[in-house]
């Protein structure tokens, strides 16, 4: 079969989910996307970018073993780690992301074991069930009895839209994602049949950029320089230096040293008071998600903080600055 892309949920709020409509309510996750394709030659894990994860998350295998019976199987769902009060937590899991070596993995894993959610059901034994309504895809996956150790299907969440939200922002979670009952699946479409509502303002950017840091930092990356999409070019949003470990700070220095140019590839307009006299400027290649406060009226990120990079996600997902 040829490998699927991932449907995508449309950013929305309580008041996108059209009244007279039924809608199903699910957890949205702090986590990766991660399709998995099973067959009697075990588990292959991709990423919405198509990037092979099998190796680095060797006890999601699990799912094979889960699925014993099933010539065939795959199934959408999210690869999370879980931290503290057991919620799901998007800075621990990058302790796992883009690590190859065996020993490596299983040295990290010992601490940071990850889970994986299963959400939707794609084709069994076979047969494609893209077509099938929501309702119908869910019930099939259910009686899959997807239950292991580190493979399980999460339950739906129940009740009025607002409380649910309520619930998943007492609760510490990232949101919700509100499905229409009767929706298909749409490989690789962004759909407002789906709808992510979110407890935290988030958006992705691109890292065209960075400034030294000073003091405990001396010699390491201080700050990130960010942006996103203006037609060709790229629209500075401001400068990210919260949110970073040692450890990442380090892997972000590796990542960009071979992506400096020297050039600034800003093509807006710079904001007033926009200090960048000491930015050392990489070809704009990572791309990374932080938390915010608001946009200024100058179109800038206020409080941005780093979560980490979206090794899932490419330039051509950004969009621009919310309005």
């Amino acid at each position: 079969m040829v490998p699927l892309s991932p449907m995508l949920a449309t950013l929305g709020s309580l008041s996108s989910l059209t009244a007279g409509v039924t809608w199903r309510l699910e957890g949205k996750w702090d986590g990766v996307r991660a399709l998995a394709d099973v067959t009697d030659g075990g588990l292959v894990l991709r990423s919405r970018t198509d990037r092979d994860m099998t190796s680095a998350f060797p006890e999601l295998a699990e799912l094979s073993a889960l699925l014993a019976g099933r010539t065939a199987a795959a199934v959408d769902g999210e690869i999370v780690a879980y931290g503290k009060h057991g919620r799901t937590d998007f800075g621990l899991l990058q302790q796992r992301i883009g690590l190859s070596r065996a020993a490596e993995v299983e040295r990290v894993r010992r601490t940071v074991p990850v889970t994986y959610l299963i959400f939707d059901v794609l084709s069994l034994d076979g047969e494609l069930l893209l077509d099938r309504p929501y309702d119908e895809r869910r019930l099939i996956l259910q009686d899959l009895h997807i239950a292991g150790e580190h493979c399980l299907v999460p339950g739906q969440l129940h009740g009025d839209p607002a409380q649910v939200l309520a619930r998943t922002k007492a609760d510490g979670w990232e949101g919700m994602i509100a499905k229409k009952s009767d929706s298909v699946y749409l490989p690789g479409k962004r759909s407002k049949a789906w709808i992510k509502v979110k407890n935290e303002k988030d958006i992705e950017v691109a890292v065209i950029g960075w400034e030294p840091g000073q003091g405990r930092r001396d010699g390491m990356i201080g700050s990130l320089i960010l942006a996103v999409p203006a037609g060709p070019g790229w629209r500075y949003v401001g400068k990210v230096g919260t949110g970073f470990t040692d450890k990442m700070l380090a892997e972000l220095g590796e990542q960009l040293a071979p992506l400096d140019t020297g050039t600034n590839p800003v093509t807006e307009p710079l904001p007033p008071g926009a200090d960048i006299r000491s930015a050392r400027w990489v070809r704009p290649q990572v791309v990374g998600e932080v938390v915010y406060g608001e946009v200024t009226r100058h179109g800038t990120l206020r409080h941005p903080r780093w979560r980490g990079v979206r090794v899932d996600k490419q330039l051509a997902d950004l969009g621009p600055l919310p309005t």
